[in-house]
């Protein structure tokens, strides 16, 4: 028995045609029909956004809300503390950014912000207090991830100079670049910058009406200008804060006031025993003069009392001079002081006789 042997047809392979990117326009077309064209993204602003080792989980969820709000940043590993500020410029020319918020704590207790303009500068140093993050605040605003805000600014930053170069600062920052890939093509929330009391409020609201109904979305913190520096991180200082005290000098400054509270109240109390009066108040001299007499007349003898005793004190004051009378207290404070010193000895050694 012989194989039959099939012949196998051959299947005739599709040719792959390519599309056309740019297909035929109809032969027809209305006059009113409006031509649609790409849009391009002309301002292409980029902010690195990335923190120092060191910051507190507090400081941390600020950092991610302000990333959250910004969609036209970059995101960047924590920084190491060994490397110095002058590297921010190198990391922004790898990530191809052109602007760049650094957020830096000390002791994780404080958090200061660098916002930068990278390569040639200004860039300016803040100190952030009264942080409260959206998670926190659970307000009733909310807007689209990724829509584009509003920037709005108080009346003193067109006035005073060195807030004028801090509001460019934040326009090109904060502000999200039209037609950006990530950005939403609406404005539903505002961020509001206000100076009060020499320092710089941000707040976060939601367009509720075009009446100018707000809510609040959140975050919301207080920047307190230090520095503003010439170029990137580096540089001249153009503007420096001469109000600003730094946070480790006010807690080592109401240290020292608990330390002096014990030293006062001794001080007090042995000033009260140097000065207590040593004779008691001397009564009316003439009792009999409330017997028989008018309310009148009783008052003429003891308005008249009254002068002979203030010009006895008089003559007496002038005998006697102030330099001996501030000298005779200090020697009465000195002898409390030393025995109150003297009963602290003792029960020092009263105790150590007693482990002993």
């Amino acid at each position: 028995m012989g194989k039959k042997f099939q012949k196998k047809r051959k299947t005739e392979q599709l040719e792959i045609v390519p599309m056309d990117e740019n297909p035929p326009l109809p032969p027809q077309r209305p006059s009113d029909e409006v031509i649609p064209k790409r849009e391009k993204w002309i301002n292409k602003q980029r902010v690195l956004v990335f923190a120092a080792r060191g910051i507190s989980h507090r400081d941390r969820h600020l950092m991610k809300d302000i990333k959250t709000l910004m969609p036209h940043h970059r995101p960047e590993s924590k920084m190491e503390r060994t490397k110095t500020l002058a590297t921010v410029n190198d990391m922004c020319e790898m990530k191809h950014c052109n602007k760049s918020i650094l957020f830096e704590g000390r002791r994780k207790r404080d958090l200061y912000m660098w916002v930068s303009n990278i390569p040639n500068g200004p860039s300016a140093k803040f100190l952030v207090e009264n942080i409260h993050t959206m998670a926190e605040l659970k307000m009733t605003g909310n807007c689209l991830r990724g829509s584009r805000p509003l920037l709005s600014f108080d009346s003193k930053f067109d006035e005073v100079p060195h807030l004028k170069l801090l509001k460019e600062l934040f326009t090109q920052t904060f502000g999200v670049p039209n037609h950006h890939p990530k950005s939403q093509p609406f404005i539903d929330h505002v961020y509001s910058f206000t100076y009060l009391d020499r320092r710089i409020w941000f707040r976060n609201f939601q367009i509720l009406s075009e009446d100018g109904g707000l809510a609040e979305i959140g975050p919301r913190f207080v920047m307190n200008p230090v520095k503003i520096f010439e170029g990137s991180f580096t540089g001249g200082a153009l503007w420096e804060n001469p109000d600003y005290v730094s946070p480790a000098k006010q807690r080592q400054m109401l240290k020292k006031a608990a330390k002096e509270r014990y030293v006062n109240r001794i001080e007090q109390k042995v000033h009260h025993e140097a000065t207590l009066p040593t004779k008691a108040y001397e009564g009316v001299e003439y009792d009999d003069i409330f017997e028989d007499r008018d309310a009148f007349e009783t008052a003429k003898v003891l308005a008249e009392q009254a002068k002979k005793k203030a010009l006895q004190i008089q003559e007496k004051a002038k005998k006697t001079p102030k330099d001996k009378l501030t000298k005779k207290i200090k020697e009465k404070q000195l002898e409390a002081v030393k025995q109150v010193i003297e009963k602290k000895k003792e029960k020092a050694n009263k105790v150590g006789k007693k482990k002993a």
